[in-house]
């Protein structure tokens, strides 16, 4: 695990320099456009390809951990211009960073390792998350991201959003708020002849249904869920903001690092006793957090920024979660959905204390050498446990490129 990629992932200001000299280059196909500022007055930029009313919407970005959509908006853009039949009869719209506020908290921009990675790592609370709040806020407490993403799309009326994710460890997967007949072989082909292994069980799409290996289907309004405790539904995040015009929504999610134990189909021997299991390691990691916390609280007093909030909601999650996983029957028997909430377990808790680590550390606390080491020794646990190998971050965007523009060309088949 001590590979340093070949490329860094580029930051905010990276990415508006070169949108800004695409648009400068190709100024009568190209457009940059403010769009928006967040609750921190950072502007929001809009980097449009083309004049047809038909139109496909790709925003990066919208969680500041997961940099892999930025540099692949640029790979993006940059096909658009010079494939010509991409822009034939559709325009193509970048949005490069849902949450500039976040990205300026998450600093990784070439780790060497899962515990690299986690010394810079941010991911707000669910309500400052530009996608997911409105699943948690009434709609006069929305964001100022989320309100100019949302008028984003009611001007542009796309009948394909993007939104580029990926995780830390695991596979590559697809959800979409609609089925996308015929993504499922391409996608499966790109990840093929890059190694990247498809999660078949992702927790994150936990009942839902599959058109393909990896490509999952969320379930229509009133479908009951896998996890009844978590506070957010995707259904009533920005991603269903498409169907008002009869378009849809399509994450694609990429791993930094591939685990091959993602994408077993297998049955498992014991799933419920497995989850079982997993709740009560769970519980058992985040209360080596909270006591780290509820000892440091008093020396912390008066500070509440992103990264306590954060850190304090990714550990509220946990009796819930737990709870779902010992009294809620596994909505997937299978090896890979085992491994996937296997890592989902070990992920929560460890991006907790990553960034109390971060808290301790600003404040020079005395509690912060012995949770780097906590965090350290849980990052290299959870790359062992999964053999974690580095993804080349060219095939990390070759991949959600690919994906893309072949949800692109199937979606505009079905809409048509």
């Amino acid at each position: 695990m001590s590979l340093l990629p070949q490329l860094r992932y580029p930051t905010l200001a990276q990415l508006v320099a070169s949108a800004r000299a695409l648009a400068a280059h190709r100024p009568g196909l190209c457009a940059l456009t403010q769009v928006g500022v967040s609750r921190a007055g950072r502007p929001l930029h809009l980097l449009s390809v083309g004049h047809a009313r038909r139109a496909v919407l790709v925003v990066a970005g919208a969680h500041a951990n997961e940099p892999t959509g930025g540099p692949t908006l640029l790979a993006l853009a940059e096909r658009v211009l010079s494939e010509r039949e991409l822009r034939t009869d559709t325009s193509w719209h970048f949005l490069l960073c849902a949450d500039p506020d976040g990205a300026s908290l998450h600093r990784t921009p070439a780790p060497r390792s899962l515990f690299d990675y986690h010394l810079g790592f941010f991911r707000p609370a669910a309500e400052e998350q530009p996608e997911w709040s409105p699943s948690v806020l009434p709609p006069h407490r929305l964001p100022p991201e989320t309100r100019a993403l949302t008028r984003v799309i009611d001007e542009l009326r796309p009948y394909l959003q993007v939104t580029l994710h990926g995780t830390e460890l695991g596979g590559s997967w697809v959800q979409l708020t609609r089925d996308i007949p015929g993504l499922a072989e391409p996608f499966a082909k790109s990840a093929a002849e890059l190694h990247i292994p498809v999660e078949t069980g992702a927790s994150d799409a936990a009942g839902w249904a599959a058109s393909g290996p990896g490509v999952h289907v969320m379930p229509s309004p009133g479908a009951g869920a896998a996890y009844p405790s978590m506070p957010d539904d995707a259904r009533h995040s920005t991603w269903y903001d498409t169907h008002r015009y009869g378009g849809l929504t399509a994450v694609v999610e990429v791993p930094m690092w591939a685990s091959d134990l993602v994408d077993d189909p297998a049955p498992h021997p014991a799933p419920a006793a497995a989850l079982r299991r997993l709740a009560r390691r769970l519980l058992r990691d985040a209360l080596e957090v909270e006591r780290v916390l509820t000892e440091a609280l008093p020396r912390l007093e008066g500070l509440d920024g992103p990264l306590l909030r954060a850190a304090r909601w990714a550990l509220e999650l946990v009796p819930g979660l737990a709870a779902d996983w010992i009294h809620t029957p596994p909505a997937d028997n299978t090896m890979a959905y085992v491994g996937s909430v296997d890592a989902f377990g070990r992920r929560l808790p460890l991006r907790a204390a990553a960034m109390l680590l971060r808290v301790l550390q600003e404040a020079d606390d005395r509690a912060a050498p012995g949770l780097e080491r906590l965090v350290a020794t849980w990052s290299d646990a959870f790359a062992e446990r999964f053999r974690a190998r580095w993804v080349p971050l060219e095939h990390q965007v070759e991949h959600q490129s690919r994906t893309v523009v072949a949800a692109a060309l199937h979606a505009r088949d079905r809409a048509a």
